[in-house]
């Protein structure tokens, strides 16, 4: 009887231990899952993916606290569903989407930790804007380390309207909430209309008084929810991408040295805030960012500024000290724009031999802003499985518009993005990006599937010429299939990955750290 109730006793210890508040969907659950809950977040993984297991407990772990808000976290296993996650496009492992119903479906575009996810979740629950009182105010300020709150009259449609864009278009980044209420915009020392940025660091809350313009507003909001010096890792660097500023990064092993120098720059960022964000970063862990801003990867403390619109990097001498004075200079000539950029470039192709046009630093103007023609450009790594994968159809591609006479239209292009500088900050491997003639400032991201038909025919819808060639895969049913790479080449793709640390493009300092070369669509390329 004792040995009974002791299996027993474990049987349910076992259950405890297994029970998950992430609902594993097959094809058939999938449908009734995502029509029955509001709000969703499907994972969909493989089971060998080394990412989707770093990505579990912390899945979980958001899980649980999204149980209490009523917004479901589920997965599928992408081994036993391949139908179900080719439907959705899956190309790599994990793969995150929100679902509001089986038809309004979204990217997730927040980092793989538990605290971000509910952070990005819980904005994608609440309206654009909440309608805030006396009653719910203090508890919004708490929601998230950063919420934008307008105050105005209720007859003030105008900067209604103008706060609402702004809200629509930021939600995915930060709460919005709007009061109408006078006396709780007194009691919040503000008049109206303003916009007031709370914050959980610096000064708590920065004010926004100048005429309401949703452009404005949008730059108030950017710059006011990054601190004076914060730190650059998995969590804040999508944000200091976004804020469209230059980055000033901080490089030193130990905390110590850290708060050192932090304390050494403050009075130079508080000088140029809204003009340049400063960090510290820790080299220890992500060190190997610095070869992406053209520093040695191996010589701390050290200190670059990185343009963060046009992907220019501007290294400080790693030769000489980091002192005030020193690091004021730099600065100032930055701001002055008496600053070279530093520019990493292999050399140009002395001839350029087969169909896809070989591009590096040096030669990129002259091949991407060609603005006669429409051209395709591949951003890849040598490393890179899927890039590997890639190249004979992006081979075969090209060889279809030389053999069609369309090179006077169409350019098919790639660029080492580890051994050449590019203007555009690349977050994945492989990117693809077609930039149209006529009109080279707005590229359009590729974010379908990696086959040729797909591929011309995103040349012909995007591009100016509408240029079209004619090819059938020769095997549709491979074709079809997402491009992912087994389990061997994930291993091997991951460790020269790693090896190869100082050319990779920082997902982990990219907002995503830990999660690399098998984020889809695109692999990612960094464990900073």
């Amino acid at each position: 009887m004792r040995t009974f109730k002791t299996l027993a006793l474990g049987a349910a210890l076992a259950a405890v231990a297994s029970a998950s508040d992430v609902e594993v969907l097959t094809k058939d659950t999938f449908p009734d899952f995502v029509k029955e809950n509001d709000l969703v977040l499907a994972e969909f993984y493989a089971p060998w993916c080394g990412h989707c297991k770093a990505l579990a407990p912390e899945y979980e772990e958001a899980a649980t606290t999204l149980k209490e808000k009523n917004i479901k976290l589920a997965k599928v296993d992408c081994t036993e569903e391949a139908d179900l996650c080719q439907s959705f496009g899956v190309e790599g492992y994990p793969t995150l989407k929100v679902f509001r119903g089986p038809e309004n479906i979204s990217p997730y575009s927040g980092a793989r930790k538990s605290p971000a996810i509910v952070s990005y979740m819980t904005k994608q629950s609440l309206p654009a804007v909440s309608l805030l009182t006396k009653d719910t105010l203090e508890d919004f300020k708490t929601q998230d380390k950063v919420v934008v709150v307008a105050y105005f009259e209720a007859d003030d449609k105008a900067s209604n309207t103008t706060f609402s864009t702004v809200a629509e278009k930021l939600r995915d980044n930060y709460l919005f909430g709007a009061s109408s209420d006078a006396a709780l915009a007194k009691a919040e020392d503000v008049s109206v209309p303003s916009v007031v940025l709370y914050k959980s660091f610096d000064e708590g809350k920065s004010v926004f008084t100048q005429t309401f313009d949703v452009e404005a507003i949008e730059k108030f909001a950017k710059t006011a929810s990054i601190p004076l010096i914060g730190e650059v890792g998995p969590e804040t660097y999508a944000d200091y991408m976004a804020a469209g500023i230059p980055l000033a990064y901080i490089f030193a092993e130990t905390p110590e040295e850290r708060e050192t120098l932090s304390a050494s720059f403050k009075s130079i960022a508080e000088k140029h805030r809204g003009a340049i964000s400063f960090a510290t970063i820790d080299a220890k862990s992500f060190g190997a960012h610095a070869g992406n801003l053209n520093l040695k990867a191996d010589q701390f403390p050290a200190f670059a500024i990185q343009d963060t619109v046009n992907n220019k990097k501007y290294p400080f001498d790693q030769e000489a000290e980091l002192t005030e004075a020193a690091i004021s200079k730099f600065v100032e000539e930055f701001v002055a724009g008496d600053v070279e950029p530093s520019i990493k470039s292999e050399p140009i192709p002395e001839k350029q031999e087969g169909p896809v046009q070989i591009i590096v630093a040096k030669n990129y103007d002259d091949i991407v802003l060609d603005d006669t023609k429409d051209v395709l450009v591949e951003f890849y790594a040598p490393w890179c499985g899927h890039c590997k994968a890639l190249a004979p159809k992006y081979d075969i591609l090209a060889g279809l518009y030389v053999d069609a006479g369309l090179t006077d239209k169409v350019t098919i292009a790639k660029v080492d993005a580890t051994a050449n500088d590019v203007p555009d900050e690349i977050q994945g491997f492989p990117t693809i990006k077609l930039f149209k003639a006529g009109d080279k400032k707005n590229p359009v991201t590729y974010s379908g599937s990696r086959s040729i038909e797909d591929l011309i025919k995103f040349i012909k819808e995007s591009g100016k010429h509408e240029a079209e060639v004619t090819y059938v895969e020769e095997e549709a049913a491979e074709a079809e299939k997402p491009i992912v790479e087994s389990m061997a080449e994930q291993a091997a793709a991951a460790t020269e990955a790693a090896k190869s640390a100082g050319e990779e493009a920082t997902e982990a300092v990219k907002s995503k750290a830990s999660e690399v070369s098998e984020a889809a669509p695109a692999e990612t390329h960094d464990e900073l």
